[in-house]
């Protein structure tokens, strides 16, 4: 079987831990034998070499001219209205549907130009920045060409920014589409969605002929906020990768506190201003502690004022973005995570913790609260209680290590694999004549 699979990060471009989620999905499903092709806005630095695994980046892929300046003319509100409009009109026949399809066909013909290279290529850089809708556009003109090129079984999009790449697919193939759902749109920003990103993401799973859920409580909100019918979303829950070049014992701090770790997006979703003022409190018990925050965002200028202003800076550092081998060193570092989401679908994190010995605590508004059980659990906006919490881990060894022991037996019932075979069933399924 061969699946389409479109995506926004894959190791080791990393903005999130999106592409970690799809570099560790893909590997095992891979391994069940099923070939996959995996789309992304551009590649940089070195691809995977794998029998069932290519990785190919939307810039690589040459266009004819005259189809570059078509879609170069098109007004972004294409984008934002977002209505993909179908090959079937009213009162069609089956000859006259065919003749649409041909001429669909014939349109895109001249994509094939590209394989002799002589075509143009679209110029995408794969971010997320302020142009980020017109890098969606771009992206799923190259939906279509691959729609027609490849050979597939299926289409699996990861992510609202994606959708409107594999709707194209979709509509020039035929095939079936899965709409794998990481985050919505209420996830990362509340009560106050982006009207066009919720267009765009809603029209999507729509679309789809299958929704995977990365948690119950995701499936929740997708049939509350986007109205979809329960039967068509599947939860399969997110593992953790157990492969790592450190260990604990390898890694020297450098000093003698113990370091409370924050590892995530700086943003209003991940719940970074909780840990600030958490910190503030254990700090007045425990004055011999260290608080990190690790990742960037939107919030991190407004939270190192706020440190500031409470006269933390010396048990408080901001790291900035880290990835690879810098994320295992500070979790090596850890006496404590903390992950005080304010809405988490899934969250992998605490998992990479526990890898490292790491005790864990994280809010009951995160997916992974479902299915962890070896982990504290308190309410996001409850500050006393948190600092409560991470008082009594550091400074009750015993409890501490026996978190750590039951983390170590949990993580042993976690494999992508399990997940993997979940997702290729579902595959089998929408698939079968």
């Amino acid at each position: 079987m061969r699946a389409l699979m479109f995506g926004w990060e894959f190791p080791p471009q990393m903005s999130g831990g999106l592409g970690t989620v799809c570099k560790a999905l893909t590997s095992h499903l891979s391994g069940q034998g099923i070939d996959i092709l995996f789309v992304m806005p551009c590649v940089n630095g070195n691809r995977p070499v794998s029998p069932h695994f290519r990785l190919i980046g939307a810039n690589e892929i040459a266009l004819s001219n005259s189809v570059v300046h078509l879609y170069e003319r098109l007004s972004p509100e294409t984008l934002k209205l977002l209505r993909i409009d179908s090959l079937l009109q009213p009162y069609d026949t089956l000859e006259s549907y065919s003749l649409h399809v041909r001429t669909l066909a014939r349109r895109i013909q001249e994509y094939q130009a590209a394989q002799q290279g002589r075509g143009e290529r679209l110029a995408l850089h794969g971010g997320y920045g302020r142009d980020l809708l017109e890098e969606v556009r771009r992206y799923a003109i190259i939906g279509s060409v691959l729609g027609l090129q490849e050979t597939f079984d299926i289409i699996h999009a990861h992510d609202w920014i994606t959708f409107p790449a594999a709707i194209e697919a979709k509509r020039v193939s035929g095939r079936p589409m899965i709409c794998h759902v990481h985050a919505t749109e209420f996830d990362r920003t509340g009560e106050h969605p982006n009207q066009e990103i919720y267009d765009i993401e809603r029209y999507g799973l729509e679309q789809a002929d299958r929704i995977i859920a990365v948690s119950h409580r995701t499936r929740e909100m997708l049939i509350a906020r986007y109205g979809l019918p329960p039967d068509k979303i599947a939860v399969i829950h997110n593992a953790v990768s157990k492969e790592k070049q450190l260990e604990r014992d390898q890694i020297k701090k450098g000093f003698s506190e113990q370091l409370v770790l924050f590892l995530g997006r700086v943003t209003l979703q991940k719940g970074p201003d909780y840990f600030v003022e958490a910190a503030r409190l254990v700090l007045q018990a425990l004055p011999h502690v260290r608080f990190v925050m690790a990742g960037t965002g939107d919030m991190l200028p407004r939270l190192i004022e706020r440190v500031a202003a409470y006269r933390l800076q010396k048990a408080f550092h901001f790291t900035g973005f880290l990835q690879g081998r810098e994320v295992e060193q500070i979790y090596a570092m850890s006496d404590l995570y903390v992950m005080p989401s304010v809405s988490e679908p899934f969250g992998v994190t605490p998992f990479e913790a526990m890898l490292y010995h790491v005790p864990t605590i994280v809010s009951k508004q995160s997916g992974i609260a479902e299915v962890l059980q070896s982990a504290i659990k308190v309410d996001f906006w409850d500050i006393q209680m948190l600092a409560a919490k991470i008082i009594q881990v550091l400074s009750d060894s015993t409890f501490s290590r026996e978190l750590v022991r039951r983390g170590a037996a949990e993580l042993e019932q976690v494999s992508w694999d399990s997940a993997a075979g979940h997702c290729r069933r579902l595959y089998e399924e929408l698939c079968r004549p």
